[in-house]
């Protein structure tokens, strides 16, 4: 925080210049932007890990050995394209990211349920596990839980929004 030397009277007063524009830009924000606080900042650092996990995994997957395991190989992708779209909506923090992020968790939640239960019904299909396949118990269930903690945390920020 920059300081500034301020002359008055006989006396010497020191003032935080950036003070007052930390107050007028907190003032300006988005209410949105109350994912950027708190559980928001380290539910969008574990998105951001997810995203960048998943892609690498798929992209390995995808490019070594698709024929392997085309169906869990292809819904890595689509997993990891969710949490893409999830870690950019938690950053931006505006009224539209807000809907698509509460989007992306209740797809991801759905989803995890879904190849969870098939991966279990259907083996032959899951040849080699995807991020969301046995419930997401490659990444210690981190999968099953995220998309609940993200739909509670915006959830959150909604009513706060509502309620002013």
């Amino acid at each position: 925080m920059a300081l500034k030397k301020r002359h008055d009277g006989g006396g010497v007063r020191l003032a935080a210049a950036s003070a007052k524009k930390d107050r007028a830009a907190k003032r300006n924000r988005s209410p949105y932007s109350a994912m950027h606080t708190g559980p928001g900042r380290a539910l969008t650092a574990v998105y951001g890990v997810f995203a960048l996990s998943a892609t690498a995994r798929a992209g390995y997957q995808v490019i070594r050995e698709f024929d392997v395991a085309p169906v869990a190989y292809s819904l890595s992708v689509i997993a990891a394209i969710i949490y893409i779209v999830a870690t950019i909506c938690l950053v931006i923090g505006n009224r539209i990211s807000h809907r698509i992020a509460i989007g992306a968790c209740v797809i991801e939640f759905v989803g995890v349920i879904v190849v969870g239960i098939l991966s279990f019904t259907h083996p032959e299909d899951f040849a080699k596990p995807s991020v969301w396949s046995s419930f997401g118990s490659g990444y210690g269930f981190i999968p099953l839980i995220l998309p609940l903690v993200g739909l509670w945390w915006l959830s959150l920020v909604g009513r706060r929004i509502r309620a002013s």
